[in-house]
């Protein structure tokens, strides 16, 4: 098979080196992806103070509600596009990274076209603060201008980490992010703009990636080259699009949703919990990166392996990563607990916005070793083809369930614990349910996509 250049076989080699070598691309492409909401948060919350840091952390799982639909439909592309490669398979390689694109294109206009429509009822809905329910408005409508430029990059990204190349993300994404910091001085600090010029610096640096991205795979002269001519809509492959990208669609934006209900009993607490636990999350954002990269690199390396029909080698590399991901949670969450203070005060210098942040590492840094077996695992059974297992953890156990709980609590306690507690919780129900799936040993034995012509 041509094109061994870029494109990394996770089928040869020694595992944990195979998994090492793709996953540091990832990890500092993550750290890079992570600059844009973090620059925001940062510049924002120093130059126009916590109110407006608030009105920015508020809207951030509304966002990932929308974005998580249609990035369920790319995961569901890039099994597809893992196995076809791993399988040595260059037709059905071919005919699934231009109907992938070209589906991308679609998802960016539609999650424009949403955003801008649904951006009044989403911040009504949030229980959002009056005093920053113009700014939070403000920043979602000129957030989602930027989709097409969003889902063009991740998806383009999905393309080419399918194929093992987790270098060249890595490169534009450095590009991109730091332009993505200067833009944010320049158009708040220099030009005066409010929350608006944070969401514009983003969506400005989302389409310079995204250009990046395309200009490559247009370039290319490996296998998973994109052509002009080739760009349509393959009736099979999206038809195995819709069977594994479906289940993570409905995964990823029931979870989202979930969170915007979570979201809102943290917006009743005040401005001061919204910009505390808001800055808390862009830290555990960083902190879970690790775990987050392993997790797509597992994706990967099961996938490909599994369409080059190694199964021991699938097996050995699986309980490595889940493992892995384990213990170095651990001990970033030790190393969190220590020093979580002092990261929150680079975000706000409010007394009570640091305590209720501090508040949350308190009561869950421990229970991190399930948050990271729950990644790992899904991870793993994502690229088996089995979404159906991932959207049930996530679901019934991150969305149902959590929601549940505070429902149920909130009444009776009225304390942020709850909510805090109310993750800690499900991370091990999810961890224990995936586990349960782990040990029966079926995600070994999926379909093969490579017959299905």
């Amino acid at each position: 098979m041509a094109g061994k250049a870029a494109a990394v076989r996770m089928t040869e080699g020694p595992i944990g080196g195979a998994l090492f070598r793709f996953t540091m691309p990832i990890l500092l492409g993550n750290v890079f992806q992570q600059l844009y909401n973090t620059a925001d948060a940062l510049i924002v919350g120093n130059m126009l103070g916590s109110r407006a840091l608030a009105s920015v952390t508020s809207v951030g799982t509304v966002i990932w509600m929308l974005i998580g639909f249609f990035n369920g439909f790319a995961q569901g592309s890039g099994v597809i596009i893992a196995r076809y490669f791993g399988a040595g398979d260059e037709d059905g390689l071919k005919r699934a990274i231009h109907t992938h694109t070209l589906l991308c294109f679609i998802a960016g206009l539609l999650l424009t076209a949403a955003g801008l429509a649904l951006s009044p009822w989403i911040v009504a809905r949030m229980n959002t603060p009056a005093e920053v329910v113009g700014q939070s408005l403000m920043y979602l409508r000129v957030f989602f201008m930027g989709g097409l430029g969003l889902a063009v990059y991740n998806g383009c990204t999905g393309l080419m980490q399918a194929v093992g190349d987790s270098r060249h993300p890595l490169y534009y994404l450095i590009f991109s992010s730091c332009l993505n910091v200067a833009l944010d001085i320049l158009l708040i600090g220099a030009f005066g703009m409010d929350v608006d010029g944070a969401a514009l610096a983003t969506i400005i640096a989302q389409f310079v990636s995204a250009l990046l991205c395309l200009s490559r795979l247009f370039r290319t002269r490996e296998v998973y080259r994109l052509e002009l001519s080739s760009m349509r809509i393959d009736p099979v492959v999206m038809k195995n699009i819709l069977r594994f990208g479906t289940p993570a669609a409905v995964q990823n934006t029931v979870t989202a949703f979930g969170n915007t209900m979570i979201q809102a009993n943290v917006n009743s607490f005040g401005d001061m919990a919204m910009a505390g636990v808001g800055a808390l999350q862009k830290i555990e954002g960083f902190l879970f990166m690790p775990i987050t990269s392993l997790a797509i690199a597992l994706s990967t390396f099961v996938s490909q392996n599994l369409g080059a029909k190694e199964i021991e080698r699938t097996k050995k590399g699986a309980r490595y990563g889940v493992i892995t991901a384990m213990v170095v949670a651990e001990i970033m969450g030790l190393l969190f607990f220590l020093f979580a203070k002092d990261l929150l005060a680079f975000f706000t210098r409010e007394p009570e916005a640091i305590a209720y942040g501090f508040r949350r590492v308190q009561l869950v840094w421990v229970f991190y070793i399930c948050l990271a077996a729950t990644h790992s695992m899904a991870g793993v059974m994502r690229g088996a083809g089995k979404p159906m297992v991932t959207m049930v953890a996530f679901v019934g156990c991150w969305c149902v369930l959590r929601v549940l709980i505070m429902t149920l609590l909130m009444p009776i306690f009225r304390s942020i614990d709850v909510v805090f507690l109310a993750f800690a919780s499900t991370w091990c129900i999810s961890a224990a349910y995936l586990a349960w799936n782990w040990f029966k040993g079926d995600w070994l034995k999926p379909r093969d996509l490579s017959a299905e012509k």
